[in-house]
């Protein structure tokens, strides 16, 4: 048995992957299509997106929210773990980037499930709200811009029923949490990691995922 984390080396990394993966076609086509795109580095691993497909499964999750969609990768990964009639209510601000993955959710015949919302997500959550929405979902994947993460924390979690699952992005911040912080989101995100360790509204795991990945289930 192992007392910590094992380190991935390039070589396990993959044997991992060769292991585990099992990405619909179309999963795999807009990993492709994005790997030469300038922001490359937000899409999520295709590890940590079979793991939250997962999650939803497990959870029988049926409505999801998405802060911070990028070219559609999470979403669609989300959006294939749903049963029929599940949605995922999908929050971000560029249209360039979005549109990048719609073909794709075409493809894989879930585009029907992602609702897009293109506009600030503290309005769009706010909203949903002030529509009597709150307690209807079960999962939430939070992956924007960090200092905005407290806030979309914080609609979400009344937006997720009891039992239901907050999963954070970015939580280690490359390595950057354990250090003085150097800019805003390194310290957003270091005051958050210390806000949900002490929240009592919720119970927590801190998993050392590709970046960080936080999951808070609502008590």
């Amino acid at each position: 048995m192992s007392n910590r984390t094992l380190t991935l080396t390039d070589a396990l990394y993959d044997y991992v992957l060769a292991h585990s993966l099992r990405e619909h076609p179309a999963q795999t086509a807009l990993r492709e299509a994005t790997r030469g795109h300038e922001r490359a580095s937000m899409q999520i691993s295709p590890e940590q997106g079979q793991f939250m497909a997962l999650l939803v499964k497990l959870m029988g999750a049926r409505n999801t929210i998405e802060i911070g969609v990028f070219t559609g990768y999470s979403a669609l990964s989300v959006a294939l773990a749903l049963p029929p009639g599940g949605r995922v209510l999908a929050c971000d601000i560029s249209d360039e980037y979005t549109r990048v993955g719609k073909p794709f959710w075409q493809q894989a015949g879930v585009a029907d499930k992602i609702d897009l919302v293109l506009g600030p997500a503290l309005d769009t959550l706010d909203a949903r709200l002030k529509d009597g929405e709150a307690g209807l979902y079960d999962f939430a994947f939070i992956d924007a811009d960090k200092v905005g993460y407290d806030g979309y924390y914080e609609r979400c979690l009344q937006l997720v029923r009891v039992g239901g699952l907050l999963v954070f992005d970015n939580t280690l911040r490359n390595g950057e949490v354990v250090e003085r912080a150097l800019n805003d989101d390194t310290a957003a995100l270091q005051a958050l990691n210390i806000k949900l360790h002490h929240d009592p509204r919720i119970d927590i795991s801190f998993l050392p995922i590709s970046d960080g990945l936080t999951l808070a289930l609502k008590r």
